[in-house]
């Protein structure tokens, strides 16, 4: 059986990798998760410089999930390079690293400097604000989706996966952006934007009054998405949103996806990872699947 997969000639041992944001850089979560069993480990977002986050609160429950507005906190680069890699290879799990900005010069800053780091791939988080375009997020511009790729390309000597926002009309519209930039990968979809009130306290649950919606109630949308983002580039994709065990990946598999990425489900389950990678398996054996690619995209042929 299986259930090694490629993404653009990066061989994982299976398909389930941990959402950004959501493990930290690994540490954290290898108290509970042998991470040299998961397909990789992706790091939480890392900038140029530490970010110190918004304020708090930054998390609130809804149904269904959470939101949150951590607002990106991190270490920045230098501390990243020094104490989270060095602690990752120790394992034998692929690395991809999740890198935010709030300027294409920032991005571009962090990428070259990984550029002769050990490791796998780079993931871009183009959910930030551009702080030069009053605010928006790169991700909801296809021009800036396809500048920022381009750009990033440049400075890039690892494969790059372009993380986009599902906050917007027509996600193959930047899908088709950032394959026309150079991407070498996809992944999909990152949080949605929401918002909760507190009607006791009469305050916004949230002291950024919005946050990113993820958790099981995102899913039926992140399968939409996927499946759209499929059928319009050809490029590979990793698909997240609501995954919380093994027949939630084989379904975004089936959709489109070649790895799937588990989030917020990490945070009720810290096995959720390895869980999954045992229901997938559980579902090959089931059906007597014995190569887990041929089961990505089978939905375009129902």
């Amino acid at each position: 059986m299986n259930t090694r997969v490629n993404i653009a000639g990066v061989e994982f041992k299976n398909p389930v990798m941990e959402a950004s944001g959501t493990f930290g850089s690994g540490m954290e979560y290898s108290e509970f998760v042998d991470l040299s069993k998961l397909g990789a480990v992706v790091t939480k977002g890392v900038a140029n410089v530490p970010w110190p986050g918004n304020p708090t609160p930054r998390i609130a429950e809804v149904y269904g999930g959470m939101l949150n507005a951590i607002g990106l906190q991190n270490p920045g680069i230098d501390v990243f390079c020094e104490r989270d890699i060095p602690f990752l290879k120790k394992y034998d799990t692929k690395i991809i690293v999740n890198v935010c900005g709030k300027t294409t010069e920032d991005y571009c800053a962090v990428v070259e400097r990984l550029a002769d780091e050990p490791i796998d791939m780079m993931e871009i988080n183009i959910s930030c604000p551009n702080v030069k375009e009053g605010g928006i997020a790169f991700g909801q511009d296809p021009k800036a989706v396809e500048a920022i790729t381009r750009e990033v390309k440049k400075y890039a000597k690892q494969p790059v996966i372009m993380k986009l926002s599902p906050n917007v009309t027509d996600i193959t519209v930047m899908a088709k952006a950032a394959e026309a930039g150079g991407a070498d990968a996809l992944s999909l979809i990152n949080t949605l934007t929401g918002m909760k009130i507190d009607i006791h306290r009469q305050k916004f649950a949230i002291a950024n009054k919005t946050g990113g919606m993820s958790g099981p109630a995102v899913k039926p949308i992140a399968v939409r998405m996927v499946y759209q983002v499929a059928n319009a580039v050809n490029l590979p994709i990793i698909g997240m949103g609501g995954i919380c065990n093994g027949e939630d990946a084989i379904e975004m598999i089936m959709a489109g996806a070649t790895a799937v990425s588990v989030g917020t489900a990490n945070f009720m389950n810290p096995t959720a990872t390895i869980d999954t990678i045992a229901g997938i398996e559980a579902y090959m054996k089931q059906y007597g699947i014995e190569d887990i690619n041929s089961l990505v995209g089978l939905a375009k042929s129902f």
